[in-house]
């Protein structure tokens, strides 16, 4: 799906002016969406030497490590990334300082990402230049971006999307960054409570229909949410004003739960990264796509009814980031490796009436 991104004053979005926007519906009919959503995209440095590998040693190549993903991406109405490092034409670098190259935009788009939360731990590891070159990475690809900015006007302005005729806003927030100073107040979005709510206000007054935060939180590797997560998640999701709560950063999944009779998406996992057993606890290799079914209707707003997700596994040495169930069917993979993954990501996420892993069943 291709959203167009809008916002509500007159500016300048990709090169071109972006219109005053109009009601998006007025119809009394439920408008449903699908709105897929995944983990981190963790660039290390063997990562990233695989995509110039893939290149042929001339260029950066990520596109193959996502061609599994593309069917999952393109049949959603909107498809969210979590870009965790910053990308730039500077050397490369991997963990503590990250810095990708700026080719991982390509590639997310052509993927079939639409927009990315760009408020992580990593954002400042390349300080405010760092910031401004991820972003206008994103821009060149055409990928709408949420959660750190150029300037404080910018900040003030919410990513808008226009998706199934609803207007969808994307809000973007990090626990913390590393212990580095923030360049200037509106470099990265900080996850505080009043200051999301504040801007959840704003962007329904940019006529948003519909408000999705990802929260860039949690303790490393540890599967269940912190009392950091519970506290905010619990503090958002009393407000009508949110539609969904989504996150990532533990590197390990966490669970998809209800509080009040909605649902939360605490930790989707690595996406992809080139953390394994080697290094870390296995489940790093784990990860989901999280597929939000909202349904938005003039009476009662915007709600989430249910989710469906799809575990995910990277493969190693190429980093391709394999559908379970898929990778299981096609023989991609070691079926038993695949199915251990499959059981460490259900027994954690969960399954319920309104939350069900895709395969239901392990390959």
């Amino acid at each position: 799906m291709r959203s167009c991104l809008l916002f509500v004053i007159t500016v300048i979005v990709f090169g071109s002016a972006v219109p005053t926007a109009t009601p998006a519906t007025n119809s009394e009919r439920p408008v449903r969406l699908r709105v897929a959503v995944s983990g981190d995209l963790l660039i290390h440095s063997p990562v990233f030497n695989r995509a110039l590998a893939n290149g042929g040693g001339h260029r950066y190549d990520f596109a193959s490590m996502f061609r599994h993903l593309r069917p999952y991406l393109r049949r959603a109405d909107l498809a969210v990334c979590h870009v965790e490092t910053p990308m730039t034409s500077r050397p490369p670098s991997g963990y503590p300082l990250f810095n990708t190259p700026r080719a991982l935009a390509r590639a997310i788009a052509s993927a079939g990402w639409d927009v990315c939360s760009t408020a992580s731990n990593h954002t400042l590891d390349q300080g405010q230049f760092g910031v401004d070159a991820t972003i206008g990475s994103l821009d060149r690809a055409g990928v709408a971006h949420a959660g750190s900015y150029r300037s404080a006007a910018a900040r003030r302005r919410p990513a808008i999307l226009t998706v199934q005729g609803l207007r969808v806003a994307l809000l973007s927030y990090t626990e913390h960054t590393n212990g580095l100073a923030l360049p200037a107040p509106w470099s990265v979005n900080l996850a505080r409570a009043e200051r999301i709510l504040a801007d959840a206000r704003r962007a329904r007054r940019a006529g948003a229909q519909v408000v999705i935060v990802n929260v860039h939180a949690g303790d490393e590797y540890r599967h269940a949410p912190s009392a950091f997560q519970r506290r905010l998640v619990r503090r958002l999701l009393r407000s009508r004003t949110i539609t969904a709560v989504i996150g990532q950063h533990a590197h390990v999944v966490q669970p998809i739960t209800e509080i009040a009779g909605r649902l939360v998406v605490y930790g989707a996992g690595n996406l992809i990264s080139n953390q394994s057993a080697a290094c870390c606890p296995a489940a790093t290799q784990d990860g989901l796509i999280a597929i939000l079914q909202i349904e938005w209707d003039s009476r009662r707003g915007a709600r989430v009814r249910r989710i469906r997700y799809v575990p995910t596994w990277v493969r190693h040495p190429d980093y391709a980031v394999l559908p379970v169930g898929d990778a299981a069917r096609l023989g991609l993979a070691d079926r038993a490796t695949l199915r251990a993954s499959y059981h460490r990501t259900v027994a954690v996420v969960g399954r319920s009436t309104r939350v069900q892993p895709v395969p239901s069943r392990a390959p």
